[in-house]
């Protein structure tokens, strides 16, 4: 079995930096700056117990890679950008090359249904960061990340269980989870927060606007019938298997949606997260005021390419307040 790794920033990196470390067979995708400098120099791997250059093949494009049959691709980009890596995925690899959809938010899945006939649903606790091209920082201990999986949307397999034992033998937490979605949903609500993180700094109205989106998306998720993981059950997944520790020389960052306005992308997630949930509360007649609002600020700042937390909290509540 060959892993390619398609995306691989923060969590793609982790993932392939491990698999290679572990000897198998992987290959990442990744882009610009960031395949230059590993072509370059190898993928800088930093985390609590190690700092080094690990020398993992890398391309620019799915036509670069010869597939022979045996693959199975990792998706890890942000959703945002799914739909063209499926596009150029498909016409380099066909549509019958396995699929596991390692990302953030439930839309994933769905696009890649389309288009191909082997998904997968992984769902990622995996702390990384893409600190500057060709340097990846993972500040977990013990286990690297918890990465379960299932046939999408429901279901397991003989390659489920392959893979997930392969990412268990590079000290990945990895099992088959027939119904993984419920745990991506519950993922989804937790994701929420990412884009106030991202917009405005740290104060007293942070929790009570943390509050109301979950509300807001359990609502949904009850009108839409959505079996849905509680936090309860989350966090006995991950119970004590992941702890965070410091990566010497290095200051703990933000989350992806931080790092996307950190970095300029022009781009954020958030209408895969708060944009979900919004989505839901139009279909099923729920109102989403603070979703609303957060997938629009998120989306304003890092168009404009504005500085992350630069939005007070309470002009956040103010436009919260005013969506009708």
């Amino acid at each position: 079995m060959r892993f390619i790794i398609y995306g691989a920033g923060g969590v793609g990196g982790v993932i392939g930096a491990q698999l290679f470390q572990g000897n198998v067979d992987v290959t990442l995708i990744a882009r610009g700056d960031h395949l230059a400098a590993i072509q370059d120099r190898g993928l800088l791997y930093k985390t609590p117990e190690q700092s080094v250059h690990v020398p993992i093949p890398a391309v620019s494009h799915p036509r670069e890679i010869n597939f022979r049959g045996d693959e199975v691709v990792i998706l890890t980009m942000k959703t945002q950008h799914t739909e063209a890596a499926l596009e150029d995925l498909r016409l380099a690899g066909g549509d019958e090359v396995p699929l596991f959809c390692c990302q953030n938010g439930v839309a994933n899945e769905r696009m890649a249904l389309r288009r191909f006939q082997n998904v997968h649903a992984m769902m990622v606790y995996l702390p990384a960061i893409l600190l500057d091209p060709g340097t990846v920082l993972a500040h977990a201990a013990r286990k690297s990340g918890v990465l379960d999986a299932s046939i999408y949307p429901t279901g397991s397999n003989d390659l489920v269980a392959e893979v997930t034992a392969s990412l268990n033998s590079v000290n990945f937490s990895a099992r088959p989870n027939p119904t993984v979605m419920r745990f991506k949903y519950g993922k989804l609500i937790m994701n929420l927060g990412n884009a106030l993180a991202a917009v405005s700094p740290p104060g007293d109205e942070a929790d009570a606007i943390r509050a109301q989106m979950r509300a807001e998306a359990e609502a949904c998720m009850t009108a839409a019938g959505i079996d849905c993981a509680p936090q309860a059950e989350e966090k006995a997944r991950r119970g004590e298997l992941m702890k965070s520790a410091p990566v010497a020389g290095e200051a703990r960052g933000g989350g992806s949606s931080w790092q996307s306005l950190a970095r300029g992308t022009g781009n954020i997630e958030a209408d895969y997260l708060n944009g979900e949930i919004a989505l839901l509360g139009r279909l099923h007649g729920v109102p989403t005021p603070a979703n609303i609002t957060l997938q629009r600020l998120a989306n304003q700042l890092a168009a404009n390419k504005g500085e992350p937390k630069s939005i007070p909290l309470a002009e956040v509540r103010r436009q919260i307040d005013q969506v009708s």
